[in-house]
């Protein structure tokens, strides 16, 4: 017992570990700033809501600087496609410039000219504005967004990134001209200590004859006038293209603390209220039937049971449940898998719970690009220890052998599916040379943690769960099988899984919807108070679906529940995977074949995932369920 509790402690403590290097980061502390301090501008990637495949900043012929810099990634960076490279802009705290020249291929020339793009790369361009890609840049580590109104009442919104361009009688125009709006707040009254607190950015398109050039040795250029021309991208010529900026400081209250709020900042909180109070009558309404309908049942038939002058052939006419005693706890088939997903589920369990609930507590900032996935995989890598303990007296429980051989089976089942997954679809990324295809040293560091550290764990967490005693069970196993009767059309697997997955599913919708959101739309997602809270509802409801799915199955007499209490209570991801298909249907506006592919072979795993997860749940809470009531009646 005292070396289970210290191996528990270390597990949680590398659990802790790893979730609190999440939150200790660079680029959330404050930088201060003073007059005439350079104030650097990075390069994330450009991102289209209907290709679905971010490129790198530099994949298109737009002003490079002498030296490219990248910004050391994380996991988590690398997965989304983020490339973090350095820009040419040059802004100064404090200084406003009007107009300035971005680039210029000729140093010498009177007439500066940025770029000279050929038919091939004016093609290119053209492709991206007409999939309405974004360009998305850094300041500070803040992102850069467009600020527009909203039409219903004119409150401001923010979205990340600007328009690359836009189209017009299906002709491409590029926006080469953009204006820096940024933001300081100052820290003292001496005003030599600014903090960068906002960053918005307004792209417009400008020809080259439209610009005045006031000096071009210093590449300084007069303001855009109004009325301008803009720069139309010739796809089957040459395009002549001048790259300017401008920027514009502002004074603001905002602290540093909460320079965020404007992008994290949600119009709907109501509808999340709604869905939690929805949610919560959802609960209260299975808790209800369970406790009316079946406990109350189920007193009645234990007392029935245990009375000692009632034979047992008029028990047996009231209820079947007891009927199945003696193979209730009968070992299910394929026991290897069914402990494999089990442990799976638990890993699942503890990665989810524990990176929602620090998410929760504000410890994965989001201007760590990332952060939350990387959490995610470590935590999951790390948590093998636990499933596989759970795995392995399971394993025990069944009787079962060759606990070796299931380890193995729970080390590369679902990640195998996962990793060959995104590994099939990777080569259609590579395709396109999408900075969302993920690198070869990336996918070898995976390999690393996958075979170096979580099949270990999972190892030695089945070998301390073998060597556990096994669940106890409350009445012996009969050793010839009891024939199953014919069972009720509602009682079959596929009904019961529809059945059992409705309730579980309409506390989870809507939260789900704004997760959907925040994964295609690119729309940022902070409400992880309200997430946990679904989350927990989601356990309870889950749970209390399996116990009464169950309790039905067992009155027919039908005691082949392991399997089946592991898929209904999955049922809520066919839902899941119903709502991505309506999803896709009517909020996407993707087109192509590939960013269809990697739409729905995400939405898969995704699906296998919940149901892995959800089945778990049902079957911990069936089996306490069952374990419970046989417990609390005399087996003759």
């Amino acid at each position: 017992m005292e070396i289970r509790r210290r191996w528990l402690s270390g597990v949680l403590c590398i659990l802790f570990i790893a979730s609190l290097s999440e939150a200790i980061v660079p680029g959330v502390a404050p930088v201060e700033f003073h007059d005439g301090d350079l104030v650097e501008v990075k390069a994330v990637k450009m991102t289209s809501e209907i290709t679905q495949l971010p490129y790198e900043y530099y994949s298109l012929p737009i002003c490079r600087p002498k030296e490219i810099e990248y910004k050391t990634e994380n996991f988590g960076e690398l997965l989304r496609g983020d490339r973090v490279v350095s820009t040419p802009f040059k802004i100064i705290m404090g200084k406003d410039e009007p107009c300035n020249i971005l680039c210029k291929s000729d140093e010498k020339s009177d007439q500066p000219i940025s770029a000279v793009l050929t038919a091939e790369e004016g093609k290119t361009i053209g492709e991206r504005i007409r999939e309405a890609y974004f360009v998305h840049l850094l300041v500070d580590n803040l992102p850069c967004a467009t600020k527009f109104a909203m039409l219903d009442n004119g409150e401001p919104q923010y979205e990340p990134g600007y328009r690359l361009g836009y189209v017009r009688d299906n002709k491409a125009y590029l926006n080469n001209h953009l204006k820096l709006i940024l933001k300081y707040h100052e820290v003292d009254d001496s005003l030599k200590n600014r903090r960068i607190v906002g960053c918005e950015i307004e792209a417009v398109s400008v020809s080259l004859a439209d610009y005045s050039i006031s000096n071009a040795a210093e590449g300084k250029c007069n303001a855009i006038p109004d009325g301008k021309k803009p720069l139309e991208v010739n796809e089957a010529g040459e395009t002549k293209v001048l790259f300017t900026y401008a920027v514009h400081w502002e004074a603001s209250d905002v602290r540093w603390a909460y320079r965020w709020d404007v992008y994290l900042k949600h119009r709907d909180v109501q509808i999340h209220w709604f869905s939690i109070v929805n949610s919560l009558i959802v609960v209260l309404f299975l808790a209800g039937i369970l406790s009316m309908i079946i406990v109350r049942t189920l007193r009645r038939d234990i007392a029935q049971y245990n009375r000692d002058d009632l034979e047992g052939d008029e028990a047996i006419e009231e209820t079947g449940w007891k009927l199945v005693h003696g193979d209730v706890f009968r070992a299910p088939p394929y026991t290897k898998f069914f402990c494999s997903l089990v442990a799976t589920g638990v890993q699942l369990m503890c990665m989810a719970f524990v990176t929602i609930f620090v998410a929760m507590l504000g410890m994965l900032s989001p201007a760590s690009r990332g952060s939350l996935m990387q959490a995610g995989i470590l935590l999951y890598v790390f948590s093998g220890s636990i499933g596989g303990y759970h795995g392995g007296r399971l394993y025990k429980t069944f009787k079962g052998v060759e606990w070796k051989r299931t380890a193995l089976i729970t080390s590369v089942l679902y990640p195998g599916i996962v990793f060959g997954t995104c590994f099939f679809l990777n080569f259609f990324i590579w395709g396109k040379q999408s900075s969302g295809a993920v690198p070869f040293t990336t996918m070898l560091a995976l390999l690393c943690l996958w075979f170096g550290v979580s099949l270990p764990l999972i190892f030695v967490g089945y070998y301390f769960g073998y060597r556990k005693q096994p669940y106890e069970n409350p009445v012996r196993t009969n050793q010839i099988p009891r024939q199953v009767p014919d069972q009720v059309w509602y009682l079959s697997p596929t009904i019961s899984t529809l059945m059992a997955g409705i309730l579980p599913f309409g506390a989870l919708f809507v939260e789900l919807f704004f997760l959907m959101n925040a994964i295609w739309l690119k729309q940022y997602y902070y409400l992880f108070g309200f997430l946990f809270l679904v989350f927990i509802i989601l356990i309870i409801s889950v749970s209390i679906i399996s116990i009464v799915m169950v309790y039905f199955q067992l009155c027919g007499e039908n005691y082949r529940w392991w399997w089946r209490s592991l898929l209904v209570s999955g049922g809520v991801a066919l839902y899941v995977l119903a709502y991505s298909v309506f999803y896709f249907v009517t909020k996407l506006e993707i087109t192509g074949f590939i960013p269809t592919l990697l739409y729905f072979g995400y939405t898969l795993l995704m699906v296998i995932t919940v149901w892995i997860l959800t089945g778990t749940i049902g079957f911990y809470a069936a089996y306490f369920f069952i374990s419970r009531i046989y417990g609390a009646v005399k087996i003759d």
